[in-house]
C-alpha cells in the first residue's frame, strides 16, 4: 500500500482517512459484537498514520478526522470510546467522567497535549463533553490484531473493575 502524504493539507484525502476510520470501527465493532455501553479503546499514532515514524509527526488535523470517524461509529451504537494517551503521559485513557463512572475508573489529572499524551487523546480530550483521563482499565480478552487499509485493530474486552 502506498504511503499517504499528509504533510501538507487535502481535503480530499483527510476526508479518506476519516471515512477510513469510520469504516474500520464499523467493522470491528460489528467483528467484536460490541453493545451498547462497552467502551473501545483505541491507540493511535498520527505519526504512523502520516507514514513517518512513531513520535516524529504529530498532527491535530490527522488526529481530528481519525478521532471523528471512529467516534461517528461508536456514538451510532452508544458506545464509549477511549483513547490511549502515549508514553509521556503513562498511556492513560481519555474518556467521558459517564463512562468512567460506571466502570469504577478512577480518575487522574492529566491533560493531553499533541506532543504529551499524544494528537489522538487531545481530540478526543476536546471532542467529549465531559472528558476525564483514567490510568488502569481491567481487560479480561485480547483478540489477534486485525487490518483493514491502513488502520489495524485488536479486540479488548473490558470487565468491570471491583471495588
Amino acid at each position: 500500500m502506498a504511503v499517504m502524504d499528509l504533510h501538507t493539507y487535502d481535503n480530499t484525502l483527510y476526508e479518506k482517512v476519516y471515512q477510513t476510520a469510520y469504516q474500520a470501527a464499523v467493522e470491528l465493532i460489528e467483528t467484536a459484537g460490541m453493545k451498547a455501553g462497552q467502551i473501545l479503546v483505541v491507540g493511535c499514532s498520527t505519526s504512523e498514520v502520516g507514514g513517518e515514524k512513531i513520535g516524529t509527526y504529530s498532527s491535530p488535523e490527522l488526529a481530528a478526522k481519525v478521532f471523528g470517524g471512529i467516534y461517528a461509529a461508536v456514538q451510532e451504537k452508544g458506545i464509549y470510546l477511549a483513547a490511549q494517551c502515549c508514553e509521556h503521559l503513562n498511556r492513560a485513557l481519555i474518556l467521558e467522567t459517564e463512562a468512567a463512572e460506571k466502570y469504577g475508573y478512577e480518575p487522574v489529572n492529566v491533560m493531553p497535549q499533541p506532543k504529551a499524551g499524544g494528537s489522538f487523546a487531545t481530540a478526543a480530550w476536546h471532542a467529549f463533553a465531559d472528558p476525564v483521563a483514567v490510568e488502569h482499565l481491567s481487560l479480561i480478552h485480547i483478540s489477534e490484531p486485525t487490518r483493514l487499509g491502513m488502520i489495524s485493530y485488536a479486540v479488548f474486552c473490558l470487565k468491570k473493575k471491583k471495588n
